[in-house]
């Protein structure tokens, strides 16, 4: 494991400790705002149109994660049939991301299917595109299950997320191209096993590559979501090899990460989507930013002693 990855396991287990938590949500907002679009829908979708205007393309999440009761799960479908109304009636370029668990994946799976099912419907009526973000390993095969029944029922402006880290991943990939299922790509941001999932990180890389050649040699859409310099070059020069058009295929980055090089890889003529949330459940999600590198964790304590 080399010092990269013992950090990241570090960040996920002490982010878990109940007092950390309660230090990182009694001081740490203000901090985590550089990731975090606002607290409410209008301020997400005032943000949008910024970005728009430099030519980056959005994919809006309201967080939320770890409910506790379908009574919650419910507040939370009426929020994205409301950011989906919203992106419309703003005619802003964004698409939703949402995540099953917030829905009530955990607590009845037939109840968040209806309440994921009643969002997909909404965007289907308004031209958009639903992702079900992929959670930690419990809720792989469930999600991805959604997913493919969703299209069964003529649902097919949703897609998913598949994570370079699982030994299981080119196996569900091959599967979901054939499905029609548009993917994001990702490397894994959660603490996982080394029983199912690749445990050093030239192992995740070498991975993702081989995921993004085998959906970009299928002429499948293939949204490669990364902050790693090495990857994008490797993507670039290899659609440029095989005369692979530019339209094919779309770069993500994180909300308030690199947004001088989103705004560049727009001017370039690539597509570049911004993944940005909104809300005040920010604690999970912030925490993961923190851990995926050390350079993250650094740039918030330079503020904080600001």
């Amino acid at each position: 494991m080399d010092g990269t990855e013992l950090y990241r396991k570090v960040v996920l287990t002490v982010s878990g400790n109940r007092l950390v938590k309660w230090l990182s949500i009694r001081y740490g907002k203000k901090l985590a705002g550089r990731f975090i679009a606002g607290d409410t829908l209008e301020e997400a979708l005032d943000e949008i149109e910024r970005l728009n205007g430099k030519g980056i393309l959005v994919t809006l999440d309201h967080l939320g994660e770890g409910i506790t009761s379908l009574t919650e799960a419910s507040a939370y479908r009426e929020e994205y049939i409301r950011l989906v109304e919203g992106i419309a009636n703003r005619g802003v370029q964004s698409n939703v991301s949402l995540k099953p668990t917030q829905m009530g994946l955990a607590l009845d799976p037939q109840a968040a299917y209806e309440n994921i099912r009643t969002v997909v419907r909404a965007a289907q009526r308004h031209g958009n595109f639903v992702r079900l973000d992929m959670e930690d390993s419990p809720f792989t095969q469930a999600t991805i299950d959604m997913t493919l029944r969703l299209h069964k029922e003529g649902l097919t402006n949703v897609g998913t997320v598949i994570q370079a880290y699982l030994y299981r991943s080119e196996e569900d990939v091959r599967m979901l191209m054939k499905e029609g299922v548009k993917l994001r790509l990702v490397k894994g941001a959660y603490k996982e096993p080394g029983t199912i999932a690749y445990q050093k990180k030239q192992e995740i890389i070498g991975n993702y590559k081989n995921l993004i050649k085998l959906q970009l040699d299928q002429g499948a859409y293939t949204a490669v979501a990364t902050h790693d310099n090495n990857i994008i070059d490797w993507v670039k020069v290899f659609a440029e090899q095989n005369r692979i058009k530019k339209d094919a295929f779309e770069f993500q980055m994180l909300y308030g990460l690199r947004m001088k090089d989103q705004a560049r890889l727009a001017q370039d003529g690539y597509r570049i989507r911004c993944y940005m949330p909104y809300g005040t459940m920010w604690y999970p999600y912030f925490t993961r930013r923190i851990a995926e590198k050390p350079a993250n964790l650094m740039m918030v304590l330079r503020n904080m002693f600001k």
